[in-house]
């Protein structure tokens, strides 16, 4: 690495290690928001000395992002762009860390995968598949990348009849998409075309494609990418995948071994378990994998235990069994004595460390919203990680092993965050649903003076087993809704995760009561404070939390205007969404079962009791909560000749991931609170 320290002390800037003091006089817009720098995931080099990241900018009049690579200095806290092409994203250091792999578009196809050499030099192309590629990884040798890739099974290995295939869809003039499966579509796109994701290896030195699961035909992460680790000695690949067969009526995550010489062989692990087994990640020595086990097949927020399987004799070692929280994003200590994790903890994400031998957990780091924990450090006895807040965007932090001496390394947002004016953010705790501790941040408008009176609104989370946590959130900021003077509460109501595993799945088989009580008890906990003006008040959702809005339309004129953003409406629509497995367990009834207790949870049948005002919005390409929601809630309402306002978004899925319609977004949102709360 000496070659590349010279070469890179040069042209460092040094970052100021500077604290948001966000007393600044500027108004927070969804403008300024956009312009904000998005840090990825940083990937830490073999010596522990560096870091390499993406770096996402956005332009808001061309509506579109570029995103380029750049290196931390981890002791010194020092970086430099590495690329300028605007198109490149998921890098990766090679084991002897002279090279640095990545996925890029700067060839004008779809992404694949590019390696640079940090002694000099332009970063070489290593595939020119047809399709693109996600999901890298060095074998251990150096010698080889692998990576995922959506084929279609009858290409058979050779990628020119894959393109020609591609042609032929591309260019067929028949538009109908036809299906038996139980799943059909899935978020935004449709999963009629045939296309199965496999892993496959590249020879750097030759550009050869071998693919590792030639009779694969199954899916792994429906939202993308997939998660798997390769054996120390490079010969095996440990990877999560869907179990079940077509036609998908459910599905249940395993853990494969598959060897990397291209049989394709396939072995299940974790096959007696009917629930998800996810993210397996090999001990320094190769003797173990770590993966995650859920236990409800039904319940997608279950609590993730950590699993030890032993690959000599096949026996599991549950390390988490008998702690309440839901781990994520494990990784080994480098002597494999010590196992740290992420998991959600009162509304937060926390990094976590546990004996490899199972035992005692121990909080590090529990402020804000941490992710993306890595090895670093000459010695490996730091931790790199990411991390943000409601009043801070995602940068780059490290602390060592022991959870001291956190420091910030990046700092790309704070001279933005430092010129705006924030208000202040509380931490409160009030008594909900059958007198249960609830916990809610409240979010104050700049400038907030108690002795002045402020409407009111409630943001209320999707989901419904999710948060409002202290983290960074584009399409939903606190400080957003608070900014034209609103003084804004996040109850984190029953269903909530973070808050323990009974308190998640207390609201299963019914959706609607104790969030709706808990929501309304913080609405009296907030009416009682001198500066809320309660006959101004508003709640807010999306997805589920469009739900409670349609469920608080039903059942309540205590607010003065709604916002239902991609909302539940009708639960018997829901079963046209993309996924409707497990709708049943979650409703506690379905349209030909338990109709009466289906119906019961369900906002439509309350229509007739709709008065307060409400603003709907949605996207064409929602299957998650199918359009047809906002279209019957708004259709209602406009026939009960009451107030309403549809947005529609014939190009956004259940997200508005856009800038220019998330600017608007905001302006509709504003306006509505303008027009009813002022």
């Amino acid at each position: 690495m000496n070659t590349l320290k010279s070469l890179l002390t040069m042209v460092f800037v040094s970052i100021l290690f500077l604290v948001y003091a966000q007393d600044g006089t500027e108004v927070f817009t969804a403008e300024k928001m956009w312009e904000m720098d998005r840090v990825g995931a940083p990937d830490v080099s073999p010596d522990g000395e560096w870091a390499v990241f993406a770096l996402t900018r956005w332009d808001i009049e061309k509506n579109s992002s570029t995103s380029d690579l750049h290196l931390l200095n981890i002791e010194e806290g020092t970086t430099r762009q590495l690329t300028f092409t605007g198109k490149e994203s998921s890098p990766i250091w090679s084991p002897d860390g002279e090279k640095i792999a990545f996925v890029s578009r700067r060839h004008d196809g779809p992404g694949q995968v590019y390696v640079l050499d940090l002694s000099g030099g332009e970063a070489q192309k290593i595939t020119d598949l047809p399709v693109g590629v996600f999901s890298i990884k060095w074998f251990p040798t150096g010698e080889r990348i692998a990576f995922g890739a959506n084929i279609l099974p009858e290409y058979n290995g050779d990628f020119e009849k894959l393109e020609e295939l591609l042609k032929e869809q591309r260019e067929s003039k028949v538009t109908a998409k036809v299906t038996e499966n139980t799943m059909y579509r899935f978020w935004d796109r449709w999963l009629t075309d045939g296309h199965f994701p496999r892993l496959f290896s590249v020879d750097i030195q030759t550009s050869e494609v071998v693919d590792l699961m030639p009779h694969s035909e199954n899916y792994f992460s429906m939202m993308g990418g997939v998660s798997y680790d390769i054996s120390p000695d490079g010969e095996q690949i440990a990877v999560s995948m869907n179990n079940t067969p077509p036609p998908f009526d459910n599905l249940n995550y395993d853990v494969f071994l598959l060897p990397t010489d291209g049989s394709g062989e396939l072995t299940n692990i974790t096959e007696e378990n009917p629930a998800d087994d996810l993210s397996p990640v090999y001990s320094p020595d190769g003797d173990y994998i770590l993966y995650g086990k859920k236990n409800i097949y039904h319940f997608y927020a279950d609590r993730v235990e950590m699993v030890k399987y032993n690959l000599e004799d096949g026996s599991k070692e549950n390390l988490t069994s008998d702690i309440d929280l839901s781990c994520q994003n494990w990784l080994w200590s480098p002597n494999g004595r010590t196992i740290y994790f992420h998991a959600q903890r009162n509304a937060r994400t926390a990094i976590f460390s546990i004996p490899a031998s199972g035992g005692e957990y121990t909080l590090l780091y529990g402020e804000g919203s941490s992710g993306n924990a890595s090895i670093a450090g000459r010695r490996g006895r730091d931790l790199l990680f990411t991390n943000h807040s409601l009043n801070s965007p995602t940068e780059i932090f490290k602390m060592d092993n022991r959870g001291r001496d956190v420091k910030q390394l990046t700092s790309y947002n704070n001279e933005k965050m430092a010129a705006l004016n924030f208000g202040r953010v509380d931490d409160v705790t009030y008594q909900g649903a059958e007198g249960e501790d609830i916990q809610m941040f409240i979010v104050y408008p700049p400038d907030f003076d108690p002795n002045e009176v402020y409407p009111m609104v409630f943001m209320i989370h999707g989901g419904p087993h999710g948060i409002f946590g202290d983290n960074w959130h584009y399409r939903w900021n606190a400080h957003l809704f608070a900014a034209p003077g609103y003084v804004v509460a996040l109850p984190n109501f029953h269903g909530s995760t973070s808050f323990g595993q009974d308190f998640a799945i207390s609201i299963h088989g019914e959706h609607a009561n104790k969030p709706f009580e808990d929501i309304m008890k913080a609405a009296d906990y907030m009416a009682e404070k001198d500066y809320i003006d309660e006959d101004r008040m508003a709640a807010t959702g999306g997805s589920y939390g469009g739900y409670m809005v349609s469920w608080i339309a039903g059942h309540t004129d205590r607010f003065a205007a709604l916002v239902n953003h991609a909302g539940v409406y009708d639960l018997h629509l829901q079963f046209a969404s993309d996924y409707a497995g497990n709708r049943g367990y979650q409703y506690g009834g379905t349209p030909w079962d338990n109709y009466d207790v289906l119906n019961s949870q369900n906002p439509s049948q309350f229509a007739h009791n709709f008065q307060t005002p409400m603003l709907i919005i949605h996207g064409e390409l929602d299957y998650r909560v199918p359009v047809a929601h906002g279209f019957l809630v708004y259709g209602i309402y406009k026939g009960m000749g009451l107030d309403a306002r549809l947005v529609y978004y014939p190009d956004e899925n259940h997200w508005i991931l856009t800038p220019q319609n998330s600017i608007y977004w905001y302006e509709e949102l504003h306006n509505w609170f303008e027009r009813y709360l002022k």
